[in-house]
C-alpha cells in the first residue's frame, strides 16, 4: 500500500470526517423523517449544487451531453448510489452511525472478491485472500456476537446488517461496472449524473408511497438534512475527486480507514452510542485485513 505524502493527509482527514460525521447525522436525521424521504431529499438538494456549477460554468464546467456518460452513469445512480443508499440509512433505524461504518469498511474486501471472478485482471493471490478472510471474520464477529452500538438495544436487529450487506455487496458490484466501463469518464460528469438520478428515482417513488410527512422535523432536523446534503454529499464529492485527481485513486481510498473511528467517537459523544469490546476488535480485524489487501505497508 502506498504510504500516504504529508500534502495529501490534510485532506484525506478532512474527507473522512465529512463522511464520518454524516453518518452520525443521517443516524439522528431518520429519527424525523422516513429514510427514502430523507435520501431523496438530500440528494435533491446536492444535485442542485452540481446545476449550479454547470449554469455558472465554474471552471469552465458544461452539463454533460455524452449519451455514454448519462447510461452508465445511470445505471450507477440506481444501483450503485439511490438503493444502497436507502439501504444504509434504513440500516441506522437498528444500529449506531459506528457499527455501520465498521460494516462498511468491509466493501474493499468485498469488492476483490468480487473481482476475481469478474475481472480478468484482478485475480486473487495467497496475500488477499488472506486480508478478505480477516475483513470478512471482522465482520462475521459483529454479527456473531450480536453488536449493534445502541445503548438503549440490547438485542440487534438483524435488518440493520442485512441492509448494510446488501448496499455494500451492489456498492461493490457497482465499482467492479465503473473499472470495466467507465474508466475514461470524467468523475464530476458521472457524480453530477449519478446524483441527479439517484435523486429522480427515490423522490417519486417516496412520494408515491411514504409522502412528505415533515410534522415530526424540527429545526435540527433541517439542519442536519442540510448538511448532509451540501457537506457530506456535494462538497465531498468535490472533496474527493479532488484527491484522486491530485494524489491518486489508492490514496482516496485510504479514507476507509477514518470513516469509522470519526463515527464510532462521534456516536458516542453526539448520540450517546457505545463502543463494545467486541466492536473494537471487529473493527481492528476488518481494518487488518484492508491493511494486507492493500500489500501491508504502514501508511501515515
Amino acid at each position: 500500500m502506498c504510504a500516504v505524502t504529508p500534502q495529501a493527509l490534510p485532506y484525506l482527514l478532512l474527507l473522512g470526517s465529512l463522511y464520518g460525521t454524516t453518518l452520525i447525522v443521517s443516524r439522528f436525521a431518520v429519527g424525523q423523517f422516513a429514510p427514502t424521504t430523507y435520501i431523496s431529499l438530500r440528494f435533491l438538494i446536492a444535485s442542485l449544487g452540481y446545476a449550479l456549477i454547470f449554469i455558472f460554468s465554474v471552471q469552465g464546467r458544461k452539463w454533460p451531453k455524452d449519451r455514454r456518460v448519462w447510461g452508465h452513469s445511470s445505471l450507477l445512480g440506481v444501483f450503485g448510489t439511490a438503493i444502497p443508499m436507502v439501504l444504509l440509512v434504513s440500516a441506522l433505524l437498528y444500529q449506531s452511525s459506528g457499527m455501520t461504518s465498521i460494516l462498511l469498511t468491509t466493501a474493499p474486501a468485498i469488492t476483490v472478491l468480487m473481482a476475481h471472478f469478474w475481472l480478468p485482471d484482478e485475480s486473487i493471490n495467497l496475500r488477499k485472500l488472506v486480508g478478505i478472510g480477516l475483513a470478512l471474520g471482522g465482520a462475521v464477529s459483529l454479527v456473531a456476537l450480536g453488536e449493534n452500538g445502541l445503548p438503549d438495544v440490547s438485542q440487534a436487529n438483524p435488518l440493520g446488517y442485512i441492509f448494510t450487506i446488501i448496499a455494500m455487496v451492489l456498492s461493490s458490484i457497482m465499482t467492479i461496472y465503473i473499472r470495466k466501463y467507465m474508466q475514461n469518464m470524467d468523475a464530476f460528469d458521472v457524480s453530477s449524473v449519478r446524483t441527479f438520478i439517484a435523486a429522480l428515482t427515490i423522490m417519486p417513488l417516496s412520494i408515491l408511497f411514504i409522502g412528505f410527512d415533515f410534522s415530526q422535523v424540527n429545526s435540527q432536523g433541517f439542519m442536519a438534512l442540510g448538511y448532509a446534503a451540501v457537506v457530506g454529499t456535494f462538497f465531498a464529492t468535490i472533496v474527493e475527486f479532488y484527491i484522486v485527481k491530485r494524489f491518486g485513486a489508492t490514496t482516496s481510498a485510504m479514507t476507509t480507514y477514518i470513516v469509522p473511528v470519526v463515527a464510532s467517537i462521534g456516536g458516542v459523544f453526539m448520540l450517546g452510542e457505545q463502543i463494545t469490546v467486541g466492536m473494537l476488535f471487529g473493527m481492528l480485524l476488518i481494518l487488518g485485513g484492508i491493511v494486507v489487501l492493500n500489500g501491508g505497508e504502514a501508511t501515515a
